[in-house]
This record gives C-alpha cells, structure tokens and sequence, in this order.
C-alpha cells in the first residue's frame, strides 16, 4: 500500500477528522486521526497489517510489543501475519507508568519490534520499549500505521510507518484555534478532560 492508498483508508472510514481536538500528548491540532474507525473493519485492519509486516520481517523480531489501547489491534495483527506472538504494556493506574502484566514475560536477549497505531510524540512507544528493555529484550525497531510527526522524530531505531502525515499540534499557549475561542474536543481513548 502506498502513502496515499493508507490515508483514503482513514478518510474513506471517516477517520481522519478536522476540528480543534487535545490530543493524548496534551498537544492541540485541527486533525486527528481515529485508527478504531479502520481497525473496526478486519479486512482493512488485515490489509494494512500485512503490508507492514512485510517491511518489519526484514528486521527479524521475535516477537511484537504495543502500548495499549491504540496499538493493541495493529500489535495482534502484525503477529499474526508474522507468525509471532504478541504482548502488550498498559499503564500502571497508581504512577501512569507503562507495565507488563497479565503474566506476560520477555526473555533476555529476545528481539522485539513496537508497533502503535498512530505516532505523534513516540510517548507510549519509548515507554513500552524501555519496559522490555529493562527485562533484558533487543529492541529491533519500531512501527506504526501513520507517523503524524511527518518523519521528523529520531528513536535511535528503524521507524516502519505505512504513512506519513506532517500535522500542526501545537502547545495550548500557541495554539491559533484557543485564540479563536473554538471549543476542544477530547476524541481519544483516555480518560475525558
């Protein structure tokens, strides 16, 4: 799938959206993209999977590491089409720290690729990856359906992103749609503000 093939999928499930939206980061912008809305339908979730495990094969990961929520679906259908198993980090109620539970394990020297759904900041994804690393895996790179940073963020790993997206976010102090009085909306998956 090309840049192009990937974003008619978000707009043709209505899920690139314009307004004035806070994002997970605590950053504004007038576009936000709601992967649920894709990932609702298997086949499109399935398509846009395997086109990115044919990119993240060559790298040879062991196994595939999401943030939940928003990388939980692209997570379990990257393994799948790698043939791999899947494992996913949550944040810890009490700190907001990133955690393994559910009994999940990484052994000492296990290769590993972290996939999210969308990538603004890489947040989630730094954090998921420091929690295998701390338990001894090798992190081999990182992916994600749509990079919103537009290619500008450095992990220090190869970044697997079936789009590209250069969008505006600003800091709410900056942001022109504030000083317009427009109202902010919270579409996401965390808590509402």
């Amino acid at each position: 799938m090309t840049n192009e093939e990937v974003l008619e999928t978000y707009e043709e499930t209505h899920a690139l959206l314009t307004g004035h939206f806070l994002l997970s980061s605590g950053r504004h912008s007038d576009r936000y993209l709601q992967s649920a809305l894709v990932l609702q339908y298997p086949l499109k979730a399935e398509r846009l999977c395997v086109t990115l495990a044919e990119r993240v094969q060559p790298l040879e990961p062991k196994f595939i590491l999401s943030p939940a929520m928003g990388g939980l679906f692209v997570g379990h259908e990257l393994a799948r089409a790698l043939k791999i198993r899947h494992i996913f980090t949550e944040r810890n109620k009490t700190n907001d720290a990133m955690e393994l539970r559910r009994g999940f394990g990484v052994e000492k020297g296990e290769r590993f690729f972290t996939v999210e759904d969308i990538i603004t900041t890489g947040k989630s994804v730094k954090e998921s990856i420091e929690v295998a690393k701390a338990l001894g895996g090798v992190p081999v790179g990182l992916g994600c359906l749509i990079d919103r940073s537009g290619g500008t963020l450095d992990f220090g790993l190869p970044l697997v992103a079936l789009a590209s997206l250069k969008v505006e976010s600003w800091d709410e102090k900056d942001c022109p749609l504030c000083k317009k009085g427009l109202p902010v909306v919270k579409p996401g998956s965390r808590a509402k503000f």
